[in-house]
């Protein structure tokens, strides 16, 4: 079993804040598309940011899972920089 590093637990933590639960959570096809505004132009790893982010949303009950039959894609997902608003914007939107 691999265990979450202090890091990602307080990044899900603080994300509790922002994140708003859904009365239903997500259960149809849908396009995540997350766009990461870092503070540095330090690399990092678009998959892993991709992968955190879809289980705080399935933690967080906005999405029902993070599977295929769900996440269909990430299009549109991407790394900037933004040193003084760093932040994720996320959209969420249906595939047909």
């Amino acid at each position: 079993m691999v265990m979450p590093s202090a890091k990602y637990k307080a990044f899900e933590k603080a994300c509790a804040l922002y994140v708003h639960k859904r009365i239903v959570p997500i259960d149809i096809p849908v396009n995540v598309k997350c766009v990461y505004y870092m503070p540095t132009h330090r690399r990092v790893d678009l998959v892993n940011l991709e992968e955190a982010t879809l289980d705080i949303l399935v933690k967080y009950g906005v999405l029902a899972d993070d599977n295929s039959n769900i996440v269909v894609s990430m299009d549109g997902s991407r790394v900037l920089y933004d040193k003084d608003r760093p932040r994720t914007e996320i959209t969420i939107t249906p595939i047909e």
